[in-house]
């Protein structure tokens, strides 16, 4: 009985070991660097100091982010399928700050409208093989704090 206990223990122990690897371990989530500081997507919502949600009811939004077909025009832009990538970029380092997406909006955190109409609060381009435009908009959204817009990000 004792054996079983034992076991009946370490299986939920593996099992997380196992997903945690898997995740640590999977394909890079989208990402900027904007000066020392990265911006990450992370699918562990409990390790995300920001979670942003997205909502199709524009008087539900408390951030409105409009998708645009002129990069000149846009506040953030996305191009990743280029020769110009740094992969370097977006190390993680202490000063990276993760973002999730939620399904429903958590702790006051930032709601999403993402459209093609304006007005908005920013503007994106995305041409992009790895990031999509709800990731993107999530991306800039977490990255400004509030306190200063940024001058410039890389992928």
């Amino acid at each position: 009985m004792l054996r079983f206990k034992i076991l009946a223990s370490v299986v939920p122990l593996l099992a997380a070991a196992v997903f945690a690897r898997s995740e640590i371990g999977s394909v890079s989530h989208p990402c900027i660097a904007l000066g020392d500081t990265s911006v990450e997507l992370t699918s562990l919502f409990w390790t995300a100091g920001v979670h942003v949600a997205f909502t199709d009811d524009p008087t539900r939004a408390t951030v409105r982010v409009q998708i645009t077909d002129d990069a000149d025009g846009a506040d953030f832009a996305v191009v990743d399928d280029g020769l110009g990538s740094e992969p370097d970029s977006c190390q993680a380092n202490p000063q990276t700050r993760l973002i999730t997406i939620a399904a429903q909006p958590v702790d006051g955190g930032p709601v999403i409208y993402l459209s093609t109409d304006g007005p908005a609060d920013y503007r994106i381009y995305v041409r992009s093989k790895t990031f999509s435009q709800r990731e993107a908009a999530a991306l800039i959204v977490g990255a400004h704090d509030g306190h200063r817009p940024f001058q410039a990000a890389s992928l």
